[in-house]
């Protein structure tokens, strides 16, 4: 593979139905390298302020690496775009079979990006670097076994959620095995009118100096603790260790800890698989797949964490169901984990009756009833069911309870619980699509170690992970095999291929800070600052029970580690990245007009 020649993005205009190759800048290949970092140069430059998530003016990006097929683990791919959830800059990961065939069906090529919208629904169909647009209305109003088992290729699509514009829907692939989940790419695929993609090849052949370094990096991530932790129970172990250590969010954020986590955590999972998911010729096992009443799904630790601790369900085949539900509908499993829990409070407290929308009794612990409202949403039912695929932010904002359940820039908080781990508040906040675990987890340290720490220690800790994940991202490698990757953020391979990307690891670093800066930039220009930042009511109470009983978050103490996050960053007390970091980064002649920047940083104040 000759990532060299990796300098052009297909670009699909559904609108005019043309498919034209864009040339990519070499400084861009040098100053991104790919990805998430290549992604977000691309949306900010072609993206104007403003433009509405889901009209036809914004932009779907599938994006690639440089190492894609390469590296150690599964191929991954991004969908970046800008987020109906939440307004912000948007990326999501998923790998398995689809990331594998993008990366041979493009050939070459870094990715796709997609604009317009369709007129009828469509399906984009990938092979040998060349795309070609058809049109599929049988195809609307299937789930996404169903439209995957449509074509002999690989898949990725959108559910009923998707195509109902639902703010959290996923983009589906593999049969709803994987999903590029948080923030709703789903729904602007929908939008489009673009039912599915299908990705026809195979990555070529690596070359022997390629092939041996993946056989090393393989060894090393097989000895690595995360590769250990990994084959022995993939992600199913965190709702065990969330439990254990007081930060699982329980029955809709008013408890840390569930007294049946072990009927929904690893060891039950073991007890109901049938067979471990692998990716094409990968040593490295991925998760339990396990038969559910509506078929077979291969549930990550979010579903037992926000489908079951979350809703107060202590079966481990009931919450298996409502996540492969999840997962034909095309509906991501945090987002609507909140939303049945918002649901759910909001009755008890006289906000809604939802007498009329689910037969069931709607209640913690009741996954017929959980079930019955997760469909309603993703079909939008009149009512409290069309109110939530906005989001528990905009459902709140129209019906009340809004200090019910969390939400951070209106993205659903995942359950990991701040208040059992303050610093975890911190990433959350600070994270640029909405809350999220995935750039930065303090949690799985803090717990352990956090009574050394102090403010500073947590503002290093926060901003490193978010770095270092901004530039693994940039060559998106895996999420667990990425592990081996963090010394020296790939340098090694990058030096071993032909590419146009850096191969210093300071450098690398900095390709992570810029990407991270320039997300930010984005997000500045679409309005955020500091106040979109700010602490969920949630975390202001205190927990009633558990581990971390008593434990609240004060405003005060987060208002100044944010300030001290601000200022670490170069950032200005309001959130705004300011001139001399521009600087420093080499993006002062990328940022635009519409764009504000600052002229100092809280750490140059002489106040």
């Amino acid at each position: 593979m000759t990532p060299a020649a990796s300098k052009h993005l297909l670009h699909v205009d559904l609108d005019r139905e043309t498919v034209e190759r864009e040339p990519i800048p070499d400084r861009w290949l040098t100053d991104y390298v790919g990805g998430k970092g290549l992604g977000a140069r691309y949306l900010y430059d072609k993206l104007a302020p403003g433009t509405d998530p889901l009209g036809a003016g914004n932009y779907l990006l599938f994006m690639l690496g440089p190492l894609s097929g390469l590296l150690p683990g599964e191929p991954q791919f991004a969908a970046i775009t800008r987020s109906p959830l939440t307004g912000t800059f948007l990326d999501s990961y998923s790998g398995g079979r689809f990331a594998t065939s993008l990366v041979g069906a493009l050939d070459g090529a870094l990715g796709v990006a997609i604009t317009g919208q369709a007129d009828d629904p469509t399906v984009l169909e990938l092979e040998d670097d060349n795309a070609t647009l058809s049109s599929a209305p049988e195809l609307w109003g299937r789930d996404v076994v169903e439209t995957c088992d449509a074509y002999d290729g690989a898949v990725a699509c959108v559910g009923p959620a998707g195509e109902n514009e639902v703010r959290y829907a996923t983009i589906a692939s593999d049969g709803g095995d994987h999903h590029a989940g948080r923030g709703g790419a789903g729904a602007v695929m929908g939008a489009k009118r673009l039912k599915a993609v299908v990705a026809r090849g195979r990555p070529p052949e690596p070359s022997a100096a390629v092939a041996a370094l993946r056989d090393e990096y393989e060894r090393r991530y097989r000895e690595h603790d995360v590769g250990r932790w990994h084959a022995a129970s993939a992600t199913l172990e965190t709702v065990d260790f969330a439990d254990e250590v007081g930060v699982l969010s329980t029955r809709g954020w008013q408890e840390s800890s569930f007294e049946s986590a072990t009927d929904i955590g690893i060891e039950a999972a073991k007890e109901a698989t049938v067979d471990r998911e692998r990716g094409d010729d990968s040593e490295i096992p991925g998760g339990f797949r396990v038969e559910t009443e509506t078929g077979e799904s291969v549930p990550r630790g979010a579903t037992p964490m926000s489908l079951g601790a979350g809703l107060g369900i202590d079966d481990f085949d009931a919450v298996a169901t409502l996540g492969d539900v999840c997962d034909r509908l095309g509906i991501d499993v945090i987002s609507a984990g909140n939303a049945v829990a918002w649901a759910i409070r909001a009755e008890e407290d006289g906000i809604v009756d939802l007498g009329s929308v689910v037969d069931a009794d709607l209640s913690f612990g009741d996954e017929a009833a959980a079930q019955e409202l997760i469909e309603a949403i993703a079909a939008r039912n009149p009512g409290a069911p069309d109110a939530l695929a906005d989001g528990v932010e905009a459902a709140a904002n129209r019906l009340g309870g809004s200090d019910l359940v969390p939400t951070i820039k209106s993205m659903e908080v995942p359950a990991y619980d701040p208040r059992g781990s303050p610093t975890t508040a911190l990433a959350y906040a600070t994270s640029d699509r909405g809350a999220c675990h995935r750039r930065s987890l303090p949690a799985e340290r803090e717990v352990f170690e956090g009574d050394s720490w102090d403010d500073a220690d947590r503002v290093r800790l926060v901003i490193r992970e978010q770095t270092i994940t901004s530039a693994l991202w940039c060559l998106i490698a895996d999420d667990f095999a990425g592990a081996t990757l963090e010394d020296d953020l790939g340098a090694e391979w990058l030096s071993t291929v032909d590419a146009t990307a850096p191969t210093d690891p300071a450098e690398l670093l900095r390709v992570g800070e810029r990407t991270w800066t320039l997300t930010r930039l984005f997000n500045v220009r679409e309005g955020f600052d500091a106040a979109d930042e700010s602490l969920p009511a949630a975390f202001r109470r205190p927990l009633a029970s558990g581990p971390a009983a008593g434990q609240a978050i004060t405003d005060g103490w987060f208002d100044r580690l944010r300030g001290q996050y601000y200022a670490a960053r170069g950032w200005s007390p309001e959130g705004i990245p300011t001139r001399s970091l521009l600087d420093r980064l080499d993006l002062l002649d990328v940022v635009d007009d519409d764009t504000p920047v600052a002229a100092e940083s809280l750490a140059n104040r002489d106040d």
